[in-house]
């Protein structure tokens, strides 16, 4: 079968194909297909199921171009899982936009969870290292502060440390809690500039702490984040989540197959799993290892170990 596409801005080729043609490599390699494209054309030829494919793959790079300066080899890596699984899914369905840059589900499990976040105003998500747990809970409540759907953002995180002992930290208190907090600063600073981050902060918008810092507090009108939520205890994780206010939402983050505290069957987590599973309005979301969305070797590094810890 052959199939001839004609471009939607044949000025942006470098864009749409990447750097030496990178992108078309990878789409013939995906889909086996001849691919010869000149004058704002792009020529398919091969079986008549690869080629639709193909242009489908085609379709979703020139919609992504139009909204984003380049389709980048994460982008067609996406792309090509999908179409590849037949997920059926248009670019826009479970899109989040965040400050210019689009944040979609990769997989049918991330997929169900925005949904999720979206439907229900408490959402546990667990599965292994390397799914995208946390960052699209960050990515959805930054979305829905930038819209004011919500007034606040909490992320909490508890501060055990991951099988080493650090000792004493010098510093302000701050200074000390800040290494256990790292990864959900490095969650916002990939959707926020430093100063927005910033900003944000100072403004009391964004609120990044310990969870043993959450006692006492009732929190209206806020997203509140758990991440790492295997490492709570169950006083911990009862205390957490009855802190949920008025038109609030929480997202509960973490990877029930393993615990940082010395007696993992005292994880707040599983036992909230457990407690919870016929409250109605509380959703549970389970990824795997077909979900992971880090380099293509972590899913396959994950399985190797098994149960043994990652972060």
């Amino acid at each position: 079968m052959e199939l001839t596409i004609t471009l939607e801005n044949p000025e942006d080729r470098v864009g749409l194909f990447g750097a030496a043609d990178a992108n078309l490599r990878l789409l013939r390699e995906a889909f086996d297909v001849h691919i010869t494209a000149r004058d704002g054309r792009v020529q398919l030829t091969g079986k008549k199921d690869s080629v639709r494919k193909a242009a489908t793959l085609l379709d979703r790079m020139q919609k992504h171009l139009k909204r984003s300066r380049h389709v980048n080899i994460s982008d067609m890596g996406r792309f090509i899982q999908e179409i590849s699984s037949g997920m059926g899914r248009s670019d826009n369905d479970n899109e989040v936009e965040v400050y210019g840059r689009s944040i979609v589900a990769r997989t049918e499990g991330q997929q169900s969870y925005i949904e999720a976040i979206q439907k229900n105003d408490m959402v546990f998500c667990v599965g292994p290292a390397g799914t995208g747990k946390t960052y699209l809970a960050v990515a959805n409540a930054v979305a829905m502060l930038k819209r004011n759907v919500i007034r606040r953002l909490i992320l909490a995180r508890p501060a055990v440390e991951a099988g080493e002992k650090l000792g004493f930290l010098p510093g302000d208190m701050q200074a000390k809690v800040n290494p256990y907090l790292r990864p959900l600063f490095d969650a916002l600073g990939d959707m926020m500039d430093y100063t927005q981050v910033k900003k944000f902060m100072y403004n009391d918008l964004i609120e990044v702490v310990p969870l043993a810092f959450m006692r006492g507090r009732t929190l209206n009108g806020a997203v509140v984040i758990l991440d790492e939520a295997q490492n709570t205890t169950v006083s911990q994780m009862m205390m957490f989540l009855t802190r949920l206010g008025h038109d609030s939402k929480m997202i509960i983050t973490g990877d029930d197959s393993q615990s940082d505290l010395e007696d993992e069957s005292k994880s707040g987590l599983r036992d909230a799993l457990r407690r919870l599973g016929g409250i109605k309005g509380i959703k549970f979301i389970r990824l795997t290892e077909r979900d992971i969305v880090r380099h293509r070797l972590v899913q396959n590094i994950v399985k190797a170990y098994g149960n043994i810890k990652s972060t």
